[in-house]
């Protein structure tokens, strides 16, 4: 029961901040956000894997699927955040079409990869027991290579700014990160599927911090209309300016 709530939790908490994350996009449309808000969504759809796993009992399809979104794709899209946020669009654009194809690539070695042992129903069994050397090689080369992205975004940002919003937005992001990579060391205390669902909870907690104040607040509302003319805007926000003018100047005369 424990399992199952946990998990529930984080996909709910990761939910929540990923739809939170798009609605800053829609608003501000900042491509930055919208990479954002695609990696907490693949940490959504590996933590519902999860819940789904811890209540239901795990299978070929349910772990395919935490694995991919949990353990490959999404610090990729992180790290695309930071490259969008901290190299501008031109550079972003180019980094995002690498990391879409590698991501399109993992996604089919993943799901079609053979199995190379059971899979546990109610046991969370790691990559290594199950998979062969494809699946494996991809993780590590999509977490590690998006791991140190972020991590050198921090130094970077810290370097460059030497303070400010952006230098402890960075921060936070890339603790919210470490704290994601630290399930392996709550793992004797909590078992493999508490431990993923308290740091997946608590690091998209930091990160998503972070992503707030990197943007700066609240999302700028987008207009409802096109704007009134000046003039026609000053006669409507003083009603009697119009009407006394003749009046002004008959009393003139």
């Amino acid at each position: 029961m424990l399992h199952s709530a946990l998990a529930v939790a984080a996909a709910l908490v990761s939910a929540a901040f990923a739809l939170c994350t798009f609605e800053r996009w829609l608003g501000r449309r900042r491509r930055h956000e919208l990479a954002w808000s695609v990696a907490l969504a693949f940490f959504s759809i590996a933590a519902f894997a999860l819940a789904a796993g811890a209540s239901m009992g795990w299978d070929a399809v349910t772990f395919r699927i935490f694995y991919l979104f949990g353990a490959i794709v999404n610090v990729p899209f992180l790290a695309l955040g930071t490259v969008y946020l901290l190299g501008g669009e031109r550079r972003g654009d180019q980094v995002a079409v690498v990391v879409s194809l590698l991501c399109a690539f993992a996604a089919g070695v993943v799901l079609f990869s053979p199995l190379t042992g059971p899979i546990p129903a109610h046991e969370l069994v790691r990559g290594s027991q199950v998979f062969g050397p494809a699946p494996r090689i991809l993780a590590a080369v999509a977490s590690g290579a998006g791991a140190m992205t972020i991590f050198a975004g921090a130094a970077w940002s810290a370097w460059r700014h030497r303070r400010g919003r952006l230098v402890a937005a960075n921060a936070l992001i890339a603790l919210g990160t470490l704290v994601l990579s630290a399930s392996g060391l709550l793992n004797s205390v909590l078992g493999e599927m508490d431990a993923f669902a308290v740091t997946l909870v608590v690091g998209i907690s930091v990160m998503f911090a972070g992503f707030l104040l990197a943007t700066g607040g609240a999302p700028a509302p987008r207009p409802r209309g096109p704007r009134p003319p000046r003039a026609l805007a000053a006669s409507s926000e003083e009603p009697g300016a119009t009407a006394s003018r003749p009046a002004r100047a008959a009393a003139r005369g």
